[in-house]
């Protein structure tokens, strides 16, 4: 019992120490003004910040996260308010773990992207390098990733209109997806067993498409990423002369109303099964219900353990 109060003391410490920020401060980190805030607040409950005892909003670095999370949806082509359902869906599959501890472990994220933002803004790829390697100490693979890095990665692109941002999102862009590369390589030459994964053509960008090839992968099935571009109806024939376990689509966009057709003659024609994965595959998992293919949604920490349950005929399509 004494243990489990003194986490609580600890917890209740960090939390207290979090940062709030008013709206005005949160409307220039995220170039939303107060009055779509307070919008998305009221009309959609999409974010909700604490008051002051006079009634002011504060908002946490969670929020925050919120708020990048609604604009990168947004700017997928996603109407806001069909965004809350996607957010709330994404929040139940995360980790079981306290809310009052997803807040801390939020702000510890946090202060890991202030220094890569320092270290961005220098254009210092030593220093860069030194806190990657640190936070890959710190986390699992998937924390650091979706977590961490690719919300910082989004945020930069988000900002890219503003004088300088363009430089520091390529230069982060081009640093993590070398990275990402050496990672897939390594695990490609330590097993046999593979998965391909494969872009919906302009539903990602190439670095979302790596990093969705890292969180698949594991000690039993490699993954090899085809090249950003790939056309859909050469699949046929690559799934012919590397015979895989499986063909995983990739997708982070809506997908349009033909695209369950589409998927389900591409499937009829492979000689391997088809999966879906990525922001996209939870929106289309209702329209492909009852089809031969799989939806492994989006979430890093459950994606790698569905292809698995998928692959041994344990996930229902």
């Amino acid at each position: 019992m004494s243990d489990l109060v003194g986490a609580s003391s600890l917890v209740s410490s960090a939390l207290k120490q979090e940062e709030l920020f008013p709206i005005r401060e949160v409307a220039r980190l995220t170039g939303v003004n107060p009055v779509t805030l307070r919008a998305w607040e009221r009309r959609y409950g999409l974010i909700q910040p604490t008051r002051t005892e006079s009634g002011h909003r504060l908002y946490s670095q969670v929020d925050i996260e919120s708020v990048r999370s609604i604009l990168a949806w947004i700017e997928r082509g996603v109407a806001v308010s069909k965004v809350g359902k996607i957010l709330a869906k994404s929040s139940s599959i995360k980790s079981a773990s306290s809310p009052i501890y997803e807040e801390v472990s939020a702000s510890e994220w946090g202060e890991w992207q202030a220094q890569m933002r320092r270290a961005i803004s220098a254009f210092d790829e030593v220093r860069l390098d030194q806190l990657y390697g640190q936070v890959f100490s710190s986390y699992p693979l998937p924390v650091v990733f979706q977590d961490i890095l690719m919300p910082l990665w989004q945020e930069l692109l988000l900002r890219q209109d503003d004088y300088g941002q363009t430089s520091e999102w390529l230069f982060l862009d081009t640093f993590l997806r070398a990275r990402t590369l050496q990672r897939l390589q390594v695990l490609r030459t330590q097993v046999e067993e593979r998965v391909l994964l494969a872009a919906l053509p302009g539903h990602c960008r190439e670095l979302e498409l790596l990093v969705a090839g890292l969180l698949l992968s594991s000690a039993d099935t490699a993954v090899s990423v085809l090249g950003l571009g790939q056309p859909l109806e050469e699949l046929t024939l690559i799934c012919e002369k590397m015979q895989p376990q499986a063909l995983v689509l990739f997708s982070n966009q809506p997908p349009s109303d033909d695209l369950p057709k589409v998927l389900t003659r591409l499937a009829l024609a492979l000689n391997c099964p088809l999966v879906m994965a990525g922001d996209g595959a939870d929106l289309a998992e209702e329209s492909l219900s009852g089809s031969p293919i799989a939806c492994l949604g989006n979430e890093g920490r459950l994606m790698q353990r569905r292809l698995q349950q998928f692959l041994a005929g344990h996930l229902d399509t």
